[in-house]
C-alpha cells in the first residue's frame, strides 16, 4: 500500500540547524511516496554508516588507474580517521556544511563519507568551477569548512570566502589532512585512536540534511538542492536495485565527477550499497574509458550519450567483453546512438532521466524492457505523468510537461524558485515528454528548447537524432534562431568525423529524406566541437548567434 509523507520532521541530530531552517515551507514540498517496503527507513539513520556496513574487510571497494586499490576495511579505517579529525581538530559539528573539491579519487570519496558519518553536510563541487562560482556556493550554503585536493586549491583560495577554513589533502605539508589522518592525531596533537578503532557515526535522523547539490545551471544564481540521509539510500534502493540490479562482483566506472549527482550515485552510492567496487578515474573522457574498461574488466559503465557515440570508432581496439551494464543520462540518448552501440557490442544501453533536484534517475528501463527512442517507464517507487501548464494530465500521445513524485523530492535551499519546480505536490522537471499508450515515456525536448517555426512545434532532439543517423556526423545540436517571418528558424550544428567534407547541401538532402520539410534546418554550421558544461551537458544557448554574426549555410 502506498505511503505518503508530509509529517513533522524527526528529532534532528544537528547542532548547526541552518540547513533545516532554510528548507522550503512545508506547503511547498513535493508529495513524497514510500511505496516499496525497503523505502521505510528507521527514524535514526546515518547513510554513510549504512553504506560502509556489510562487505568483508578484504573486498575491493575503490580501484585506481595506478593500482592503489582500497578494500572496504581500508576505507572504513580511513573514513573513521577523517571523521575523528573533522569532529576534533577541525572543529566541525553536526550540521556544518563542508565543501569538498578535487578530482575523482578514493580520497575524495572517503572525505565525502567522513563528512556524512560525522553528521556534517557535504557540499561537493566540481574541480573545474571558478572562483566566482565557488564564492556563490559558499555564500548560499554558508560554508565555513572545506576539504580540498591540493591540486585544486588555487581557485578556492582566490574565491576569498570570508571565514572559510580550507584544509588540503594530497600534499606533502605536515598539516596535510591525509598526513594527520594516517598519523591518527587529533586535537592538541595528542595521539589519536589506534588503527581500526571505529568512530561512532553521528546520531542523525533519516530526514537530517546529508548533502546540498548545486545545479550546474547555465545562467542565473545556482540552486542548492537539499537531500536527506534517507534520500541517499532511496536512489540505490529504487533505480540501482530494481533497474540496474548490480552484483557484488561488479566493477563500476564512468565519466561523471562526484560533484555531479549522476557520478555520486554511479561511482560511490550504488556500488557500495551492493557491496561492489568502483574504478575511480581522474581523467575519464571517451579516450580513457575504453582502455580502462579493458584493463580493469569494468562491468558497469556510466557516461553520457556523447561519450557512447565517440567511443564507437575506437571499439575494435579494446576488449569490452567484461561490460554487462551501460547507463546513459545527463541528456537525451538518441535512438541512433543506442542502435549503433547495440549493433557493435550487443549491449542495450540503459537510458534514464534524472535531475539534481531528485538526486538520480527516476524514469528508465533495462534489458528486454528497453525501447529505443524512449526513456522508459517510472522506476519502481516512482510515479510520473505528463501534464499541461495548468497541472491537468494530458492524453497519451500528446506532449506536455513531465511531472514526477517518489521517495525523493525537490527542496531548494532558501530559494523562491521552489514554487516553479514543485506544483501541487509534483516535481516539474522542465522537460517536454509524451506518454505512449503502452505507458512508455518519450522525450521531446527541454520545455524551453522547443522551436516554434511558422506555427509548427519542432523538437530539437528529433532533428539531432536524424543528423546523427548520417554516417559522418559525430555530434549534433539544434537550436531555434529568432526569425522575423517564421518566429524561429531551425539551426543545426554538426560536428563531423575527421576528414569528412563539410557539405551543407548534401547533409540537407539527407535530412529531407529523414524529416518532414518544416523540420529541416534553415542553416547548418560545422563547428569543431560543441559547447558543454563541466558535467558534459550541451549548452545550446551558446549556439545562438548574436545579431551581427554571419550566419551559416542557409536554405
Amino acid at each position: 500500500m502506498a505511503q505518503t509523507h508530509r509529517a513533522e520532521p524527526h528529532r534532528s541530530g544537528h547542532v548547526d540547524t541552518f540547513a533545516r531552517e532554510h528548507l522550503p515551507p512545508p506547503d511547498q514540498w513535493p508529495e513524497l511516496r514510500f511505496d516499496l517496503p525497503e523505502l521505510r527507513y528507521p527514524a535514526r539513520l546515518n547513510c554513510a554508516a549504512e553504506l560502509l556496513a556489510g562487505p568483508p574487510d578484504d573486498r575491493p571497494v575503490f580501484r585506481t588507474a595506478s593500482g592503489d586499490d582500497w578494500t572496504y576495511g581500508r576505507l572504513r579505517d580511513r573514513v573513521d580517521r577523517l571523521a575523528r579529525l573533522l569532529a576534533g581538530d577541525l572543529g566541525v559539528v553536526p550540521g556544518n556544511r563542508v565543501l569538498l573539491r578535487g578530482p575523482t579519487t578514493p580520497w575524495l570519496a572517503a572525505c565525502w563519507l567522513a563528512v556524512l558519518k560525522a553528521g556534517a553536510v557535504a557540499v561537493t563541487v566540481l574541480a573545474q568551477q571558478r572562483p566566482h562560482e565557488l564564492r556563490a556556493v559558499c555564500e548560499i550554503a554558508r560554508v565555513r569548512h572545506a576539504l580540498c585536493d591540493v591540486r585544486s586549491v588555487d581557485d578556492l583560495a582566490k574565491a576569498e570566502v570570508p571565514g572559510l577554513r580550507i584544509t588540503t589533502y594530497g600534499g606533502d605539508a605536515p598539516d596535510d589532512l591525509l598526513t594527520r589522518a594516517e598519523a591518527g592525531t587529533e586535537a592538541g596533537g595528542e595521539a589519536g585512536a589506534a588503527p581500526g578503532t571505529p568512530y561512532p557515526a553521528a546520531d542523525t535522523a533519516a530526514d537530517d540534511v546529508a548533502l546540498i547539490a548545486f545545479t550546474s545551471g547555465t545562467t542565473g544564481r545556482p540552486k542548492g538542492c537539499v537531500h536527506f540521509h534517507r534520500d541517499v539510500l532511496a536512489i540505490a534502493d529504487t533505480f540501482s536495485a530494481h533497474v540496474l540490479r548490480p552484483r557484488p562482483d561488479d566493477v563500476f566506472a564512468g565519466s561523471p565527477p562526484l560533484g555531479f549527482t549522476f557520478g555520486l550515485g554511479g561511482l560511490v552510492i550504488f556500488p557500495m550499497r551492493a557491496g561492489a567496487s568502483a574504478l575511480l578515474l581522474e581523467q575519464a573522457g571517451p579516450r580513457q574509458l575504453l582502455p580502462a574498461v579493458a584493463e580493469h574488466r569494468v562491468s558497469v559503465l556510466f557516461t553520457a550519450p556523447t561519450a557512447y557515440r565517440a567511443m564507437l570508432d575506437e571499439l575494435d581496439a579494446h576488449d569490452v567483453t567484461s561490460l554487462r551494464r551501460c547507463v546513459s543520462a545527463g541528456e537525451n540518448l538518441p535512438a541512433a546512438t543506442w542502435r549503433a552501440w547495440y549493433e557493435r557490442t550487443g549491449l542495450r544501453i540503459i537510458n534514464g532521466i534524472g535531475a539534481t533536484e531528485l538526486l538520480h534517475i527516476f524514469v528508465s528501463a533495462a534489458d528486454g524492457d528497453i525501447r529505443p527512442g524512449t526513456t522508459g517507464v517510472p522506476v519502481p517507487g516512482w510515479h510520473a505523468r505528463v501534464q499541461d501548464e495548468s497541472g491537468a494530465p494530458v492524453p497519451d500521445g500528446e506532449p506536455g510537461l513531465l511531472a514526477v513524485r517518489g521517495p525523493v523530492g525537490c527542496r531548494y535551499l532558501a530559494d523562491p524558485r521552489q514554487r516553479e519546480y514543485v506544483r501541487d505536490g509534483w516535481n516539474i522537471t522542465g522537460d517536454t515528454y509524451v506518454r505512449e499508450p503502452d505507458g512508455y515515456f518519450r522525450y521531446v525536448a527541454r520545455a524551453d528548447d522547443m522551436i516554434i517555426s511558422a506555427g509548427y512545434n519542432i523538437a530539437g532532439p528529433e532533428v539531432e537524432d536524424a543528423l546523427l543517423r548520417h554516417p559522418d556526423v559525430v555530434e549534433a545540436a539544434v537550436v531555434g534562431r529568432p526569425d522575423a517571418h517564421r518566429g524561429q528558424a531551425v539551426v543545426a550544428h554538426a560536428v563531423l568525423r575527421e576528414g569528412a567534407e563539410r557539405d551543407a547541401d548534401a547533409l540537407r538532402a539527407f535530412l529531407r529524406a529523414e524529416l518532414a520539410p518544416y523540420k529541416c534546418p534553415r542553416e547548418i554550421h560545422f563547428p569543431d566541437a560543441l559547447p558543454r558544461t563541466a558535467t558534459g551537458k550541451l549548452q545550446r544557448y551558446r549556439l545562438l548567434p548574436p545579431p551581427d554574426r554571419p550566419r551559416g549555410d542557409q536554405a
